[in-house]
């Protein structure tokens, strides 16, 4: 029975994957089903709005080992669309299992929607210069990165949660894993950000940043030079085509230019706030408010004002 699929090995990234889902399903008119290895995820799904849940159940539940059964599965079930999770696992499994089903496939997918029964996909280009639009015969694989969408809320009535055996790729084996040691929060969580670029002197300048951030009960971000050349704050912490991308609700740009390749990691924040001094500073015609301004003397007065 055809069907939308989704899958992704992050959480909160299956969840967003069932906002377009959903979409597909009203303009397919076909069910909505989600893929997990994770019992605890296969419940959530159900309660977000997936018709059904399968829970895959193998020796090894790697993305890279579940792919050729993934495969299989989608093979059977007619699948008409693929919603795949953009990790770098989850573009190696949406990879494999285009090729097994002889499917067209897009990558980073922003918008998706169906046209005269073809999946039609919109993905930035050039770090943000242009947009592509794509147009894929079904049955079709898409990527969608992480923070495209809101995870759904509650569905009025649960699915159904089936598990089936599958048999894992035997030569995907992991023999060790290292964890990536970070410092602080992970800002691509945050709800507000302050982010600050080379407007600033000198590193213990930031505390004026810092104050403003624990007003606003935000957090710091920065430019690429701010981590990369200056060293000044953790290189997870810079926002970029490079960097990291984050949606929050208030994205508070202190001292950076707003260059190309920076704005393409915060452009969908929902409102952006600038300070900068060079009224002819590109981050200004991103901006939803705009101060001109030395951030030496805006900053304490912002900071001032939200504390009293």
């Amino acid at each position: 029975m055809a069907g939308i699929f989704i899958f992704s090995e992050d959480p909160q990234l299956a969840q967003q994957l069932l906002t377009p889902g959903l979409a597909l399903k009203a303009s397919l008119g076909q069910p909505l089903v989600a893929l997990t290895a994770s019992s605890a995820d296969a419940q959530t799904l159900a309660s977000l709005g997936a018709d059904r849940v399968v829970m895959l159940k193998a020796a090894r539940t790697t993305p890279e080992a579940l792919a050729p059964a993934i495969a299989d599965l989608l093979a059977k079930e007619q699948a008409s669309v693929v919603l795949v999770g953009g990790t770098l696992r989850g573009r190696h499994l949406a990879a494999h299992v285009a090729a097994a089903l002889k499917a067209g496939m897009t990558t980073d997918a922003k918008v998706l929607a169906i046209r005269d029964g073809k999946l039609e996909a919109q993905r930035i280009l050039y770090a943000g210069l242009a947009v592509c639009e794509e147009v894929v015969a079904l049955p079709a694989v898409a990527t969608i990165p992480q923070r495209t969408f809101l995870a759904p809320a509650a569905a009025a009535q649960a699915g159904t949660v089936e598990t089936l055996e599958v048999q894992a790729d035997a030569r995907v084996v992991v023999e060790s894993t290292t964890p990536v040691e970070s410092e602080g929060v992970d800002i691509t969580a945050a709800i507000k950000l302050v982010s600050v670029g080379r407007g600033f002197g000198k590193k213990e300048d930031l505390f004026l940043a810092r104050d403003l951030a624990g007003a606003l009960k935000a957090e710091i971000s920065c430019t690429r030079g701010v981590a990369e050349d200056e060293h000044w704050l953790p290189i997870e912490r810079y926002i970029g085509i490079s960097g990291q991308t984050v949606k929050p609700e208030l994205y508070l740009a202190v001292g950076l230019s707003g260059q190309v390749q920076h704005m393409v990691g915060c452009r969908e924040s929902k409102v952006i706030v600038a300070v900068n001094k060079d009224e002819q500073a590109p981050i200004f015609e991103a901006a939803d408010y705009g101060i001109v301004g030395d951030l030496y003397q805006v900053l304490p007065l912002l900071t001032a004002a939200l504390k009293s």
